[in-house]
């Protein structure tokens, strides 16, 4: 069996099958077949026989009596003995047991009521091994018992190198990969061009660690992949246990905690113990922060054990013994609530943040998941690049996976742009809603508060782009604007917030503007813009009545998990609310002050999604400028953004290393020569002053 851990064959009930099995067999072979046979009492034997009512008998001595066997000339009715007093059936036999004394006036009165009956008599002489087999027949059960005891402790406590036995808690579940099989390079890892740069040194160190130490350097023992879920920390990991060929120790946190006191401390015990057996080897702790958290917060209990598990791991990263030749590489999206001795010099001394791919990044990921996918000559991945701004690469993969079960669906021989665009609907918003069935005047309505997002988002439209305008119904909602940021952002200005406002109030204003009558569709548009603006006056310091103070918005900590608990008086929180309704209130006059100067294109982009009911950026544009639907050519192909491979990161990380080099030398150039300038001076300010001195004299 391959399946060796939960496996049939390897449960203990399968060996109880066993043992009853044989056991069965057993006293089917040996035992007494009393399903047909009748055990009667001597009296009630020599009555039969006197009688005329046995056939045959046969008599044996044994064990210091005689045992006579026969044959009845008619069935007689016997009890079956069942072992349940209620139920008792009867049943019809032909043959007999009984015992005799074991004397000559027994055995002389059976001869002769033989012979006066005219029974045939059979005697047969005591058998030798009769001891030997009884003995035997006792014998087997106990050591049958014996054998399946030890089968059900062996697998127990995991047999020969097996994980998940009764009696091996304190086992590491983790098992070494062999390097052969990891496949996984540097190629395969898009959109972490930067942090592969950072882990180029752990993979030379695994391979010439000579190269290090002659120079007196220590690599980092510990390497912490710190970033939002989906991003690749994973990935990473394997990559660099791929690139430096040595076995990869993979485990969770949350493994090595049970309910039992001491098993995780145990576990990680056993884990370094293996990879320094393996050294050089690679060991990665998958969400660290299982185990890894702050100590001294618990009640006891299983947070005790938590801690243990925690004390055993600093101690075998940096304690007497330490752990040469093992790197120990771990995850977490949540480095804030790990405890300050792990993060400290000497343990995971490299911090490494993988947060979500640029434009560059998002393309060199969707080029590694197309590697394998037939895409239609329509198709424009960097445009689509453009298109997902804070997608990760598991959102990217899910992207063209989703694009290709869709084009599967449809009957396509390749993926093209139209699977794409509904697999970013799909999951951005769900499926389309194909038979919702809107009225003529709701579908108007609809129109036209998304025509309003699109309308104010280009006039403002100097941070964001408007990529597309959609009336098709998906899940919750009628339809949506989506608009993305014209480059990958990191810090939002107050001016791009005050555009990002306008553009969630534009539809709520074309709706009045148009209709001078409000609808339920603009409750999500609050949600966000309320959501901004607050953030915009507690966060981010952009209101001039509460001034520059962080009052919600913790970087670890949201508003939502304080639990309502708030740091400010009941008058900071009626200026807070003052100050986000007067940045709705401004948004919302900004944006029916841009539709009313535009109006004759608000309602040329609306009657044009009431006719294709989707519009993209180019269309969007078009209409905008000319009035009219024709579409944008593609993006002409500039360079191709790729994955780098570990040869290719290390190239920019000498690069990188060499230019800071450069102006290292350059900068201590500059300081020399103002250190000589400086000294000209100081001999020049000598001499005048020893000029000055002899003109005194």
């Amino acid at each position: 069996m391959k399946n060796n851990k939960g496996g049939f064959l390897r449960s203990s009930v399968f060996y109880i099958f066993i043992f009853l099995a044989v056991v069965g067999m057993v006293y089917g072979l040996f035992g007494n077949d009393k399903s047909t046979t009748k055990t009667i009492t001597s009296s009630e034997f020599t009555k039969a026989l006197n009688n005329k009512e046995l056939k045959s008998i046969t008599v044996q001595p044994g064990n210091s009596i005689y045992n006579v066997t026969g044959t009845y000339k008619k069935a007689q009715s016997a009890t079956k003995d069942t072992g349940l007093s209620f139920l008792q059936p009867t049943q019809k036999v032909t043959k007999f047991t009984s015992t005799l004394l074991p004397n000559d006036a027994s055995l002389k009165s059976v001869t002769e009521a033989a012979a006066k009956t005219k029974t045939e008599l059979v005697t047969k002489q005591a058998e030798n091994s009769g001891f030997w087999l009884n003995l035997l027949v006792s014998l087997i059960p106990v050591l049958l018992i014996v054998a399946v005891f030890y089968l059900m402790m062996n697998q127990a406590g995991g047999g020969k190198g097996g994980q998940g036995g009764m009696m091996s808690f304190g086992k590491s579940k983790a098992k070494p990969s062999d390097p052969k099989d990891n496949k996984v390079r540097f190629a395969d890892v898009a959109g972490a061009e930067e942090e592969k740069q950072e882990l180029v040194e752990v993979v030379e160190f695994l391979k010439a660690p000579k190269k290090f130490v002659n120079l007196g350097a220590r690599i980092p023992k510990g390497v912490l992949l710190e970033g939002p879920p989906g991003t690749g920390k994973t990935l990473l990991a394997k990559a660099v246990a791929g690139e430096a060929s040595v076995p990869f120790f993979s485990m969770s946190g949350s493994d090595f905690v049970e309910m039992f006191v001491g098993v995780g401390a145990s576990r990680v015990r056993d884990l370094f113990e293996n990879a320094k057996k393996s050294a050089p080897a690679i060991i990665f702790i998958d969400e660290i922060d299982a185990v890894g958290r702050r100590r001294g917060t618990g009640m006891g209990g299983g947070n005790d054990e938590r801690e243990q598990t925690l004390n055993q791991i600093l101690i075998e990263m940096d304690g007497f013994e330490g752990s040469e030749g093992v790197i120990i590489l771990a995850s977490t999206n949540r480095s804030d609530v790990l405890d300050p001795a792990l993060l400290r010099s000497g343990r995971f001394d490299r911090k490494i943040l993988v947060g979500a791919p640029d434009v560059k990044g998002r393309e060199a990921i969707l080029n590694v998941h197309a590697k394998n996918k037939p895409l239609a000559d329509n198709v424009d991945l960097k445009a689509i690049a453009q298109q997902t701004p804070g997608y990760v690469g598991a959102d990217l993969e899910n992207l063209l996976n989703e694009a290709a079960l869709l084009a599967a669906r449809r009957n396509k021989k390749k993926v093209d742009a139209a699977d794409i665009d509904e697999a970013e609907d799909r999951i951005f918003q769900g499926p389309a809603k194909t038979n919702h069935n809107m009225s003529e005047s709701e579908r108007r309505t609809t129109a036209y508060h998304e025509a309003g997002h699109a309308l104010v988002g280009l006039v403002r439209s100097e941070a964001s782009v408007v990529r597309k305008v959609t009336i098709v119904p998906r899940g919750r909602i009628g339809g949506y604007a989506l608009m993305t940021p014209k480059n990958d952002r990191y810090n939002l200005k107050y001016s791009e917030a005050k555009e990002q406002l306008a553009g969630l109030m534009g539809g709520r204003a074309a709706e009045i503007f148009m209709f001078n009558e409000a609808s339920s569709g603009a409750s999500n548009d609050f949600q966000q813009a309320t959501g901004l603006a607050r953030q915009m006056v507690t966060a981010f310091g952009m209101s001039d009545k509460l001034g520059m103070v962080q009052l919600e918005g913790n970087a670890s900590v949201g508003y939502a998990e304080q639990a309502g608990n708030r740091g400010y008086s009941e008058e900071t929180a009626r200026l807070i609310d003052e100050e986000v309704r007067r940045l709705a209130n401004e948004a919302f006059n900004d944006a029916i002050a841009i539709l009313r100067e535009n109006k004759e294109k608000l309602t040329a982009i609306a009657e044009a999604l009431l006719e294709v009911e989707t519009l993209d950026e180019s269309q969007i544009k078009d209409i905008y400028e000319t009035g009219k639907f024709t579409r944008k050519d593609i993006q002409d192909d500039t360079e191709l953004a790729k994955a780098k491979s570990f040869e290719e990161a290390k190239a920019a990380a000498d690069a990188k290393d060499s230019q800071a080099e450069k102006r290292f030398e350059q900068q201590d150039e500059e300081n020399s020569n103002e250190n000589q300038t400086e000294s000209h001076d100081a001999a020049d300010d000598k001499s005048e002053t020893d000029d000055n001195d002899s003109k005194n004299k």
